[in-house]
């Protein structure tokens, strides 16, 4: 992570992602893959504005589960599509989902692009991740998602989308290498404390966080962050948003 990040050395923080899960631009190429593989701006810093980079697409099976509204999702999702990975989206709201579809065009035969596939909330075989083409699945169903593909192989990177944070996914966020949490309300707020044990302070910041506002969180790594959007994203997702 970059020299400006917060640590925290809670307990129930101490396992999940190395370090280069959150870092600068300029230590993406020292400690994850490069730029055009797997490193994706994610947002910027709160203070002095800096971009800021997530290893997303890495060569060891990951898990991260994004809790907030469903634009989060599909920025994320948006991007490592812009980074050269194939997205295998499982749903039960495919509708929300056909902007994706809408974005990575279509071949000369005019069918859509397979860079991105939208399924039911069922097992399929999902096609094999390599450095060149890493494999990002979204898994959308609900806030207790059950474990339908999880990451077994290196650059599969499996997504949790959850709307609000229950009591019983927190087997599912415990497992997970990095958290993106939303504003909470204040009862959600309080479980995300019992989940990864965090002090006061941090559960208020995640009560008052504005709609583009983001904490993520791994092991060691407490790092609030503004998310930034660009035009073309825009016109595809609209306007940065909390819910969805």
């Amino acid at each position: 992570m970059s020299g400006s990040s917060r640590l925290v050395d809670a307990k129930g923080l101490n396992k999940g992602v190395a370090p280069e899960f959150m870092v600068s631009p300029e230590m993406l190429d020292h400690v994850s893959p490069s730029g055009d593989r797997g490193g994706m701006v994610l947002g910027q810093g709160m203070q002095a504005g800096e971009p800021l980079m997530v290893s997303a697409l890495r060569p060891a099976p990951t898990r991260i589960v994004l809790v907030g509204g469903l634009y989060l999702a599909l920025q994320t999702a948006l991007r490592a599509m812009s980074v050269g990975a194939w997205v295998v989206i499982a749903t039960g709201r495919p509708t929300k989902w056909q902007v994706l579809a809408k974005a990575a065009g279509t071949g000369p035969d005019g069918r859509p692009v397979p860079l991105v596939q939208i399924r039911r909330l069922s097992p399929v075989e999902l096609p094999r991740p390599t450095e060149d083409s890493p494999l990002l699945v979204v898994h959308d169903g609900g806030p207790t998602p059950q474990e339908l593909f999880p990451p077994r192989t290196p650059w599969q990177t499996t997504i949790y989308v959850l709307p609000y944070l229950h009591p019983q996914a927190g087997a599912t966020a415990n497992a997970a290498d990095l958290v993106l949490m939303q504003r909470l309300p204040a009862g959600q707020a309080q479980l995300a404390q019992r989940i990864w044990r965090l002090p006061p302070p941090m559960v208020n910041q995640l009560t008052s966080l504005q709609d583009d506002q983001v904490v993520a969180l791994g092991a060691n790594l407490w790092r609030p962050l503004r998310l930034i959007t660009t035009q073309r994203e825009q016109q595809i997702l609209g306007p940065i948003r909390r819910g969805d």
